[in-house]
């Protein structure tokens, strides 16, 4: 593979993930880990990527957030207004963070009476802006890669409140691995709020689809809805609109 090709590659697994670690990209593209270091080096020094320790994140993590560096930011709008048709006033919901959670805030309507919770302090920025929505943060450790609150804090609020629906992103889903991360602590997360919630939806972008990361969140049956940017009715759906409810 020929190195632009490899540094593309790079940068849609970054964009895909937000995330990504040297040492699973040195396995995927089969070369060594300093070949990868010396990728990210390059990508970094031009704008593209923004490096860190071990591996390196998207540009759409860059605070504050400019509007051209969102990946797949139509599909992300598109998928806020689907998930928006499962909130009604006066509901209590628990919201995850990314920048879909990001687009999901931002579109929010201003006439719609709710309490949010949320582990992500950008997204209550967002959701501040929003005259009759009542925000709670939750506290914790700020998770530098995910922009999250993580940690025991967290769980422990996390388990003192049961909302009407819980609105998750995805980093990878799949039929046979369900939903999966790569970071022990933002899985952590993810499953106490999944106990948190009556009903849990998730949010995720066509190109995730059939993905996965080596830490298990859940499997497809312990959730309630998938939402995409895809029409329910696309071949690529067929096989998970058997285990869940596909908008």
């Amino acid at each position: 593979m020929l190195k632009e090709e490899r540094q593309n590659h790079i940068i849609k697994q970054i964009n895909l993930h937000n995330k990504v670690l040297s040492s699973d990209l040195s396995i995927q593209l089969n070369v060594s880990e300093d070949t990868i270091r010396r990728d990210l080096n390059e990508l970094a020094e031009a704008g593209k990527i923004l490096k860190v320790h071990g591996g390196a994140l998207s540009k759409s993590f860059q605070y504050p957030f400019q509007e051209n560096n969102t990946y797949a930011k139509d599909s992300k709008k598109e998928i806020s207004r689907k998930t928006l048709n499962l909130v009604q006033n006066d509901m209590v919901l628990l919201v995850s963070g990314g920048t879909t959670m990001i687009e999901l805030a931002r579109m929010f309507p201003d006439n719609l009476s709710c309490t949010i919770f949320t582990i992500s302090p950008l997204v209550a920025l967002e959701l501040a802006e929003k005259q009759k929505v009542n925000v709670i943060l939750l506290g914790g450790q700020l998770s530098k890669s995910a922009h999250i609150n993580t940690g025991s804090l967290t769980i422990s609020q996390l388990a003192d409140i049961k909302v009407d629906l819980c609105i998750q992103g995805a980093n990878s889903i799949s039929i046979d691995d369900g939903l999966t991360d790569s970071d022990w602590e933002v899985v952590q997360a993810k499953k106490a709020m999944l106990r948190s919630a009556q009903k849990t939806a998730i949010v995720c972008i066509a190109e995730k689809l059939n993905s996965a990361q080596k830490l298990k969140v859940c499997d497809l049956n312990a959730l309630d809805y998938l939402i995409t940017d895809l029409n329910p009715t696309d071949r690529l759906l067929a096989r998970y609109t058997e285990k869940i409810k596909v908008i």
